[in-house]
């Protein structure tokens, strides 16, 4: 088993702490949270070790779980690889680009593994149809939440939009070849609102709307691709597939058939694949140790996570 620790214990790091306490691949060895009262008062409640520093942390485990604030990614990351530690980090990677790709070198000259927190990548309903996510060439997403003041320290890019961003990158084979965005200030002193168009070179489009002052909760995808349509909601944990294919010559009764404006008829079907119950924070923390211990590529990588952050620093840049 490795041995694990938790950096910041927060509202997502006392998830992450008591997944990595379940967890039949990591030992928890304990964690690190700046506010002393709180982390003393988890030490008690839950009976983890807290470690009076970062240092002394690191230096107990083989593998540390980054759940600190955005600003202090860099610093903790580079803490840990100096070390010799593998790292968990939550997104988004790092606050600038510049420091995600710092990030990038030294893990490889340190020849450790690096994994970004990129949940949605795990969402069993996601998980379903990603294979059937081919060439899409429309996407349209809407990430709305209910005010919450957790999170207001960044952009609602960075908050929210950004777990979009990178399930759209790693469905489109493609290079961004423009943005367009706008964004709107309410309470925060950062965008709470976003709307932001992609456009890839292959020619596919991508459409997201982002919002964290939304009177409800909304976590949807859709995928048009050719003969096919593919919704994913991330809240629900639903899926849809719609698909056409040629019609038979001689239809059922109860064949959904279409005809176009060239007489061509297209029978339209429907897949309603099984989606299996996951703890998808569970599983990704799995998955990183699954990849240190066999020595392969982690299934979100630096790369993912410094490529999702660029797209959204050039989002925000168009505000």
């Amino acid at each position: 088993m490795l041995k694990a620790g938790v950096l910041g214990a927060g509202h997502l790091g006392k998830i992450h702490l008591r997944l990595l306490n379940q967890s039949e691949k990591y030992d928890l060895v304990g964690f690190y949270d700046s506010d002393e009262a709180n982390a003393k008062k988890i030490e008690a409640e839950f009976g983890y070790k807290y470690f009076n520093s970062i240092d002394n942390l690191i230096d107990a485990v083989d593998m540390v779980d980054i759940v600190t604030p955005t600003l202090s990614h860099y610093e903790c990351a580079k803490k840990a690889i100096a070390k010799g530690k593998h790292i968990f980090i939550e997104k988004p990677i790092t606050n600038t680009v510049e420091e995600a790709e710092h990030i990038r070198e030294l893990l490889a000259q340190h020849n450790i593994r690096g994994q970004v927190g990129h949940v949605e990548r795990f969402n069993p309903a996601y998980l379903a149809v990603k294979d059937q996510i081919v060439n899409p060439m429309f996407i349209e997403t809407h990430r709305l939440a209910e005010f919450n003041p957790r999170g207001t320290d960044v952009p609602v890019v960075l908050d929210l939009m950004i777990h979009d961003i990178d399930i759209i990158l790693s469905v489109v084979k493609s290079k961004v070849k423009n943005v367009y965005a706008s964004g709107v200030s309410v309470i925060s002193d950062t965008p709470d609102i976003a709307n932001a168009r992609l456009e890839f070179e292959n020619g596919c489009v991508a459409n997201l709307t982002a919002s964290r002052i939304s009177l409800k909760n909304m976590r949807k995808s859709r995928f048009f691709q050719k003969d096919a349509y593919i919704s994913v909601d991330f809240l629900e944990k639903k899926c849809e597939v719609v698909k056409m294919k040629d019609a038979p010559k001689n239809p059922g009764d109860f064949d959904m058939i279409l005809q176009n404006a060239e007489g061509v008829k297209k029978q339209i079907y429907f897949d309603n694949p099984e989606i299996a119950n996951n703890n998808a924070i569970l599983d990704e923390l799995n998955s990183f140790a699954e990849a240190i211990n066999n020595n392969r590529s982690p299934i979100v990588t630096l790369h993912d996570g410094t490529e999702a952050l660029r797209v959204a620093t050039m989002i925000i840049d168009q505000f």
